[in-house]
């Protein structure tokens, strides 16, 4: 049997960790990879739907800003999804899984629904709006501590749990309303005498104020804050945080109590301030977008806003788009989202590592 050692090839290339780059680097990988998304989803339009690819280039601009309308829908639509995505982060931060962002906005609006059905002409209007947001509050945390306890004492699988919470919530509207809905259409007409009032006469200048209080309290609360820095601490490991003396069990509660609450209200701002009713499908599911939002900003919340703009301007722009081409259901909008999804998760990978290809001077042998 022969002794002799084979020779070892070695790979084409193999994956390293970058060293921390700079953040505008790290921020222009980010831009490219959204204009090579941008640019793949004109060539698929060309493809699939027989358009011309810039039309539907210039179509996605249109659809985002081409008019006051459109520009304050666009507004609209990033509040609500920017401030879902803000209730999420102290869970996120904390490793704690909360999927039940959409149960616990449809809570709220179930407490502001009721405020409006049960107390509008009962109580003056101004304790009739505090009423509608505290309501929606209290039931959005109400809707989180339940999972948060279970898994504070008992170690539950808080994803599942949050999970199956948010179709009780939908559950629930669709019994409230046969109760409400007394014409058995199951569908609520608008509230309108009882709804919150709009500042300027434009439904998106609530949501937008909220969305930018709420960026500006959270970056604070977890960055300068006692309750941010016992999050961080727990996320990063829970002996640590016993070890140096931190009760993990009431910081799961309380900040799941935030999340929440976030989220309810969230729920008072579709309810009372927007739609002026309930469906069981009012959530949207930003929820679940809030949590790619949420990720893909690093859990900062100034970056945040930048996020869910690019989340909103493609998907308002894409569905403009492919109805200028004749278009109707929302398979291609959701297509060329998940195509923008793709590319700005990819590229994050390209962020952390790199690779590094077999060196020509060794010939691929050692």
């Amino acid at each position: 049997m022969s002794n002799a050692v084979k020779a070892v090839k070695e790979p084409l290339f193999h994956i390293e960790k970058r060293a921390s780059l700079p953040a505008w680097k790290a921020w222009a990988i980010r831009g490219g990879a959204l204009l090579v998304a941008l640019v793949v989803s004109c060539i698929l339009s060309g493809l699939f739907l027989g358009g011309n690819p810039f039309a539907f280039f210039s179509s996605v601009f249109s659809g985002a800003f081409g008019t006051s309308t459109r520009i304050n829908t666009l507004l609209k639509e990033l509040s609500l999804l920017l401030c879902v995505s803000l209730a999420v982060v102290p869970a996120f931060k904390m490793k704690f899984w909360n999927l039940g962002a959409n149960g616990q906005i449809l809570a709220g609006c179930i407490a502001t629904t009721a405020c409006m059905i049960y107390l509008n002409g009962v109580v003056p209007p101004a304790v009739l709006y505090i009423l509608m947001f505290v309501s929606a509050i209290l039931a959005g945390a109400i809707w989180a501590v339940i999972p948060a306890i279970f898994k504070a004492i008992w170690n539950t699988n808080e994803s599942l749990f949050t999970l199956m919470m948010n179709y009780i919530a939908e559950g629930l509207v669709a019994f409230f309303l046969t109760l409400w809905a007394t014409d058995g259409s199951g569908t609520l007409n608008p509230i309108k005498d009882a709804m919150l009032p709009k500042i300027g006469g434009e439904d998106f200048i609530l949501p937008l104020i909220v969305a930018i209080v709420l960026t500006a309290a959270m970056y604070i609360y977890m960055r300068f804050t006692k309750h941010g820095y016992e999050i961080s601490v727990v996320g990063e490991s829970e002996n640590t945080a016993k070890y140096v003396g931190i009760n993990v069990k009431k910081v799961v509660i309380r900040t799941l109590i935030v999340s929440g609450a976030l989220c309810g209200l969230v729920g008072c701002l579709l309810s009372g301030a927007i739609n002026g009713n309930i469906s069981t499908s009012m959530h949207d599911g930003m929820g679940f977008t809030a949590i790619m939002v949420a990720w893909l900003a690093k859990f900062n919340p100034a970056i945040m806003a930048v996020m869910a703009f690019v989340v909103i301007f493609v998907e308002r722009g894409a569905a403009f788009a492919s109805r200028q081409m004749g278009v109707t259901n929302s398979a291609f909008p959701s297509i060329v989202t998940g195509i923008i999804f793709f590319f700005v998760i990819a590229c994050e990978f390209f962020i952390e590592y790199k690779l590094k290809f077999r060196s020509k001077k060794k010939g691929g042998n050692e």
